[in-house]
């Protein structure tokens, strides 16, 4: 599974990508807006040291506008991939970017229906979102399972972005159920590698090892 850091802070970023974790980065109007900064320039950035795709959101609701801001989202470099809703206006726009050979992640799947019309007009991504329906007392790992399905039985070259991820459980479930990749908020990641049982393991080996030396 690959991880994309949902996240538009560069030092959090940074922090990650040192550790070889990071594949891939996602990004959105609301994590700009939290950092203060200058939306182009905070993509630029992330794209200059991230060997992956960057997706950055169009905010435009009419496929006019989404080509529109596209274009000027893709001329700021060569790995962003342009963010784009899941609607009919944002399905045509997906098609037409495509056909420019730009890549595209449709966010905001919720079924099965919506994944596979985004899949077939040329999505490069997908982006269902686990936790959101989890809120509604959906399971949400059943669309990830079902989306997977669909995808190897029409060899649709789409891959899943399992989106709005909110514990460790979200993601070792959404490997098992088969999602390409996981895009993690930067201030859960630690929490993969952090097990209390392996802190107490450190301590114990420490004290161990202390006493050895007296």
């Amino acid at each position: 599974m690959k991880f994309f850091l949902d996240t538009a802070n560069v030092d959090e970023i940074k922090r990650i990508v040192k550790l070889g974790l990071v594949d891939g980065v996602t990004t959105n109007p609301s994590l700009i807006v939290k950092e203060g900064r200058d939306f182009k320039q905070v993509v630029q950035e992330i794209c200059s040291f991230v060997n992956g795709p960057v997706s950055a959101e169009v905010i435009g609701t009419k496929a006019e506008d989404m080509l529109k801001e596209a274009e000027e989202l893709a001329s700021w470099a060569p790995n962003v991939v342009i963010k784009l809703p899941m609607t009919e206006d944002g399905l045509y726009a997906t098609h037409a970017l495509t056909q420019k050979g730009i890549k595209t992640n449709v966010t905001l799947v919720f079924s099965v229906a919506q994944g596979l019309m985004a899949a077939k007009a040329g999505a490069t991504y997908i982006s269902p979102f686990v936790g959101r329906l989890d809120d509604i007392a959906v399971d949400g790992m059943k669309l990830i399972r079902d989306l997977r399905t669909v995808i190897e039985n029409y060899q649709l070259p789409t891959e899943i972005i399992v989106a709005s991820i909110r514990n460790v459980g979200h993601v070792e479930q959404a490997a098992i159920a088969g999602g390409h990749i996981a895009t993690i908020p930067g201030s859960l990641l630690p929490s993969l590698w952090k097990h209390p049982l392996t802190d107490i393991g450190i301590e114990r080996f420490l004290s161990d090892w202390s006493k050895m030396g007296k």
